[in-house]
């Protein structure tokens, strides 16, 4: 690793590279069953678990409207699959399409950008899940439509020459309702979403085009992400980094970093996740592969290794209206277990309090920071596991490397609860704080973070 530090030390002082630092989103609101049901949509699996939202299909027929009919004639009949909300745990219950109130966006972290010259600033949602710059369709439901255009994008000192961006005219209500700009997603272009006319043509992520404009030396080809909780003491340390690895972060964990080899087929940040353990007790999940995604809040695992994570929660139990797993929110931080997960050959630990994700609308349980994937053929490790590890995404040599990052001020001490009682993406601040407002503040400027 000295010759790899020594390549990207060079390029840090000769191009000025300075951490991103990632703010949290004062208008997010952390909401269990709401994230849930954004990764319902983003990644469209089957859940196994039952509770009030599901999979169904409706005919869809396309064909000439006449004014005093409600339903087309002729024109070709489709299926279209649709998530609904049924209203109770009756078999025939009824139900009915779910609404922008029973989902959000996991905006937790937003990053200072520029783009264009003369640059204009932008809030971004740094995304792993997605390969997309700002937004055409992305598939969790908040869709937006546009043109696309290339322009010089510059992160933490690094320009991207020719990036395209795709710029959207029309936004659904609630990708509107979002504090920040779009999102950038550092995923692998095969699953960039821009198409010409009605064929796919994927466009290359900001790193890809680094790489292929040969403006990084191969050593330098990557980010690193170190992820911190809002109930951490010092909120303000999360960044990422693009073209060097933090060595004193590195150094402080007090171990050598983790490589795993990615497979990137499908264009996610894919690993081998073959065991997981709770108290020391393995749980073997031969076979098993995870995503790391930094655009979920949440982590998905296999029905066994979320039951057996939970069975160890004094109280815990599965509720359906939340779908979810739920524990006392008077559980205390010795209550909950040592909770592992692998990548690769070594397991590493999720911070205990992690798995308290958010209280639930009565402000009687917390809800779980892990949860089912349901049919999904892959465990995804979103923030709940990320904010305890610093990753290095290393796009160059397709490696993901990890060493423990476990704070030692985080506490159990739910947060405080929003006007009317429930929670659900409406923030902290009794007045949203705007993009524009967040772009122009003093402390998200990269220059601040000390490196």
């Amino acid at each position: 690793m000295d010759a790899i530090y020594s390549v990207q030390e060079e390029l840090k002082k000769g191009r000025g590279l300075t951490k991103v630092k990632a703010v949290h989103n004062p208008n997010y609101r952390r909401h269990g069953t709401k994230s849930y049901v954004h990764l319902l949509h983003k990644y469209k699996f089957e859940p196994t678990k039952d509770g009030p939202y599901a999979w169904s299909e409706r005919i869809k027929q396309k064909g000439l409207v006449p004014e005093n009919l409600k339903a087309a004639l002729g024109g070709r009949v489709n299926h279209e699959r649709i998530l609904i909300k049924k209203t109770s745990s009756d078999p025939g219950a009824k139900h009915g399409e779910i609404t922008a109130e029973d989902t959000q966006n996991d905006l937790l972290y937003l990053c200072k950008v520029s783009i264009g010259t003369p640059a204009q600033s932008l809030m971004l949602d740094f995304d792993t899940g997605s390969a997309d710059l700002w937004k055409i369709e992305y598939g969790d439901g908040s869709s937006a439509s546009g043109d696309c255009g290339t322009d010089t994008l510059s992160l933490g000192g690094l320009e991207v020459k020719k990036q395209t961006v795709e710029t959207a005219k029309k936004m659904s209500d609630q990708f509107v309702s979002n504090t920040g700009d779009g999102l950038l997603g550092l995923a692998f272009s095969t699953i960039n979403t821009v198409q010409d006319g009605d064929e796919a043509d994927p466009q290359a992520t900001p790193v890809e085009n680094l790489i292929k404009q040969d403006a990084i030396p191969k050593e330098a080809a990557l980010f690193t992400s170190a992820l911190y909780s809002s109930r951490d003491g010092d909120t303000s340390k999360s960044f990422y980094t693009f073209g060097f690895i933090d060595q004193d972060l590195v150094n402080q964990s007090g171990e050598e970093i983790f490589w795993v080899e990615i497979d990137n087929t499908d264009g996610f940040w894919s690993f081998s996740s073959e065991s997981a353990s709770v108290n020391g007790e393995s749980i073997p999940t031969s076979s098993n592969t995870a995503i790391a995604d930094t655009g979920t809040t949440l982590a998905l695992m296999s029905d066994e290794v979320v039951d057996a994570l939970y069975a160890q929660i004094p109280d815990a139990t599965y509720d359906w209206s939340n779908q979810g797993y739920i524990f006392p929110i008077t559980t205390t931080v010795d209550d909950l277990p040592e909770f592992k997960v692998a990548v690769g050959e070594k397991e590493f630990l999720i911070q205990k309090e992690d798995l308290a994700f958010a209280p639930t609308d009565d402000g009687k349980s917390w809800y779980g920071g892990v949860q089912s994937r349901g049919l999904l053929p892959f465990d995804i490790l979103g923030d709940t596991f990320l904010k305890s590890v610093y990753a290095i995404w290393d796009q160059g040599n397709v490696r993901f490397g990890v060493v423990p990052k476990i704070e030692k001020t985080q506490n159990l001490t739910p947060p405080p609860a929003p006007e009317g009682g429930k929670g659900g993406g409406k923030g902290d601040a009794t007045t949203r704080v705007t993009s524009v407002t967040l772009a122009a503040a003093d402390l998200i400027n990269p220059d601040t973070v000390p490196l």
